[in-house]
């Protein structure tokens, strides 16, 4: 069982609610559930969002949609992904995180494919600067390793970020990095400001209609089409 937690939370500190914010005429996390339910290698997907009542707006929006959620701590994000992999076993964890609506399934698939190939405890492709466009983040982690992450974990950064206590220990995981073919690092599609949040509907507004299922490449010709979005908000997004 391949088990896909999206991290997701109403009090972001530079943008509050985005989670929610209107995208193509849906709610920005709505959309990009749309993108991953397109990964052919994910068996089940569930919101890990907070037990804070700041959230209780997201989950009304997710039971609506009939799309799974788990509640957890707001600080502690590793206890919330435990506590969700005990609620819904799996062998494998993606880790998503909600501000990613320009997602792309082969990617998600891709990176899990690496990841079961090498049977590695741990996978990625973009922690460090070169790799896929930032909003392109893609981790997979074994069970096994998220609990023992779980269990070794003293320091606030590893309960904040999840896998920050195995990225970090290469000498205890089995770590494995799915290389871009030409590196985008510096590529900006995630949507943590309001500019980026423009951007994105404008990419939304071009493809989606014609395309719900609209690939990265798409996106990368839209921009190239429409040079006044290039560097939008000071950053590169193609």
């Amino acid at each position: 069982m391949i088990l896909a937690l999206l991290q997701a939370r109403m009090s972001s500190t530079r943008l509050p609610g985005k989670v929610l914010k209107p995208l193509a005429g849906a709610p920005m996390v709505l959309r990009q559930i749309e993108r991953v339910r397109r990964s052919r290698r994910i068996d089940r997907l569930v919101v890990a969002t907070s037990d804070q009542p700041s959230d209780d707006p997201l989950v009304a929006v997710l039971e609506t949609a009939g799309v799974e959620a788990f509640r957890g701590p707001l600080d502690d994000v590793l206890a919330r992904f435990l506590r969700a992999l005990t609620a819904f076993p799996a062998e494998q964890v993606v880790r998503l995180t909600a501000d990613c609506p320009l997602i792309d399934p082969e990617l998600i698939d891709a990176t899990i494919a690496l990841h079961l190939a090498r049977g590695a405890d741990y996978s990625q492709n973009r922690l460090v600067a070169a790799g896929f466009p930032k909003g392109q983040d893609v981790e997979v982690i074994t069970a096994q390793a998220l609990r023992r992450a779980g269990a070794e974990a003293a320091s606030p950064e590893e309960h904040e970020h999840v896998t920050w206590g195995v990225w970090n220990h290469p000498e205890r995981y089995r770590i494995a990095r799915l290389e871009p073919p030409v590196d985008e690092g510096d590529i900006r599609w995630t949507v943590d400001r309001p500019d980026d949040l423009e951007f994105v509907r404008a990419v939304y507004d071009a493809l989606y209609p014609q395309n719900p299922a609209f690939t990265s490449d798409d996106i990368r010709a839209f921009v190239r089409a429409h040079p006044e979005w290039a560097n939008w908000g000071g950053d590169r997004r193609v």
